[in-house]
């Protein structure tokens, strides 16, 4: 078999510091608490951890309103910390990626200090700035993703700067050369440092329309479905102008060149546009970003039939173009509570995360969907997300899958010694790590097992995809790599389902993986709820 680049096939463990471990006793995790977890994120299985962001922000958007890209914030530690934790990984076999957040700083950044200051400094152009319509209003009808509009008044210019998200995230003009420069100079800082990827936050809002157009408005039946709630004005819009502009395509080519200088580094975009997946296959292409990563899975919709049109969708659309998938993050409600209910099967967080680590592509996981976790209900008073705070109570913001890890089923679940920024709900100490340690049916423990079967399973990482005609609530693929055909078959529902496999192969059953199975007579398939079938083709 040919060597893989390490990021083909890979599980991505997503660690959102904030939540993971507390050191220091100040309520928040910090890079010194990652590093004292290492030695677990590995036991996972897992190939890589993707750290979002630590570097120095005034937290309006919790580290991702950016102050200094070269940076730790004081809040998790400095950067020797990060140079502890970076060996720490790679001597447990483990890639480190970092979030760059690249399309806009926060207002305390030195750049946009200056760039606010008047109209003929250094930094002058490094924002887009644009000036009122002649009543005073904004100069196009965009909107923010956070509500309102996406125009800021600033009265030291007379002009409105753009805020894609809060008004204290100002767009970088990357029109201008220098911004660009500057981009990848700091993008080379982390990579001279040594690691291994970058995760690319919202990589396609880089650019805007120059002309500044106004975005055609939406149909009230389009406005669902795009993960944001009815009273936000941001779905009223196709967004064919604030982002998503041919000129990122010259951009994207010209990071790939500086990873290229490096041994084996990727580059991980995250996407969301009005057509994800098209975007997802055109930023893939060879010569651009190694991976493609949007929010096609982290919706509602668990049908077998979304799931295979979503990632048909896609394969049609990128052909050699490598996807990396999701089923939950920092910004939307824990898997098990969105696919699963009220009630979720003991059966579902493994089974859903076994499924999407069977798509071709490669996988970020979310800490925590390891043990199951549903999503915390955090009462209006202790919320953080301003996104939240300003949308409650149709939208109840991000908050609820950000509560911290729960280590242990003491009062602070392990996680600090002091008042956590967060609540940690009960429900959550009753799943903590040391309790699912030791109880072999565990979630954790099922994580594990399965983790460690697919590293023998080349088709699995490597492999190509397609989809058998199956009734809902099943899901049947075929992946194959070289001479591995891997028949993987999964019962979506809480209810037991029988059918008949339409395949004339020979079927051997694969049980390595640990997983509640189903039985196999003939070629009828008895699937309990929940349960999965792994079977190699003759």
């Amino acid at each position: 078999m040919q060597k893989q680049s390490w990021w083909r096939g890979a599980i991505v463990y997503q660690i959102y510091p904030r939540s993971f471990l507390d050191t220091d006793g100040n309520g928040v995790g910090d890079l010194p608490g990652i590093i004292e977890k290492l030695d677990y994120v590995a036991s996972l299985g897992v190939d890589a951890i993707w750290i979002s962001p630590f570097f120095k922000s005034p937290m309006a958007d919790f580290g991702y309103d950016i102050a200094d890209y070269r940076a730790v914030d004081p809040l998790f530690g400095t950067l020797e910390d990060f140079d502890r934790l970076l060996a720490k990984a790679h001597s447990l076999n483990l890639k480190v990626m970092i979030d760059q957040v690249l399309s806009h700083t926060s207002n305390d950044h030195e750049w946009f200090k200056e760039s606010r200051e008047n109209r003929d400094n250094p930094k002058a152009d490094w924002y887009v700035w644009a000036d009122a319509q002649e009543d005073g209003t904004p100069p196009n009808n965009w909107m923010s993703i956070f509500g309102g509009v996406a125009w800021r008044w600033e009265p030291r210019r007379q002009q409105y700067y753009l805020h894609n998200f809060l008004s204290s995230q100002p767009d970088l003009n990357f029109h201008n050369p220098d911004v660009q420069q500057a981009t990848l100079d700091n993008v080379q800082f982390w990579l001279d440092r040594g690691v291994d990827g970058l995760r690319l936050d919202a990589i396609n809002f880089c650019f805007h329309d120059a002309k500044l157009r106004d975005n055609p408005p939406k149909p009230k039946a389009k406005r669902t479905g795009r993960g944001f709630s009815p009273d936000n004005p941001y779905a009223f819009q196709y967004h064919y102008y604030n982002n998503t502009q041919p000129e990122n395509l010259k951009f994207l080519a010209d990071l790939r060149q500086l990873m290229d200088r490096y041994d084996d580094v990727a580059a991980l975009g995250e996407i969301s546009s009005e057509d994800s997946l098209a975007t997802m296959a055109e930023y893939t292409r060879p010569g651009l970003l190694h991976m493609g990563y949007s929010f096609e899975l982290l919706t509602d919709d668990f049908s077998a039939r979304y799931i295979r049109e979503t990632v048909e969708n896609l394969e049609a659309k990128a052909g050699e173009g490598w996807p990396c998938w999701s089923i939950s993050n920092h910004d939307v409600k824990r898997v098990v509570s969105r696919w699963g209910g009220q009630n979720p099967s003991p059966h579902l967080a493994n089974q859903v995360s076994a499924m999407v680590c069977s798509l071709r592509g490669s996988v970020c996981v979310y800490q925590g969907e390891e043990l199951g976790l549903n999503e915390a209900e955090v009462p209006y008073e202790a919320l953080q997300d301003p996104y939240g705070i300003a949308f409650w109570p149709s939208f109840k913001g991000r908050d609820g899958c950000r509560t911290p890890m729960p280590w242990n089923d003491s009062e602070g679940a392990g996680f600090s010694a002091s008042t956590p920024w967060l609540p940690i709900p009960n429900e959550h100490r009753q799943m903590a790590v040391t309790r699912q340690e030791s109880e072999p049916g565990s979630p954790l423990q099922g994580f594990r097992r399965f983790m460690a079967w697919r590293k023998n399973q080349p088709a699995l990482r490597f492999g190509s995809i397609r989809f058998l005609d199956t009734p809902e609530p099943i899901l049947a693929l075929v992946r194959e790599h070289e001479q591995q055909r891997l028949l993987a078959v999964f019962n979506l529902s809480n209810q037991e389902h029988e059918l008949e496999l339409p395949l004339n192969h020979a079927l051997t059953a694969e049980n390595g993986h640990g997983l509640l199975t189903g039985k196999l007579a003939g070629r009828r398939l008895t699937l309990p709820a929940h349960a999965v079938f792994f079977a190699n083709l003759a």
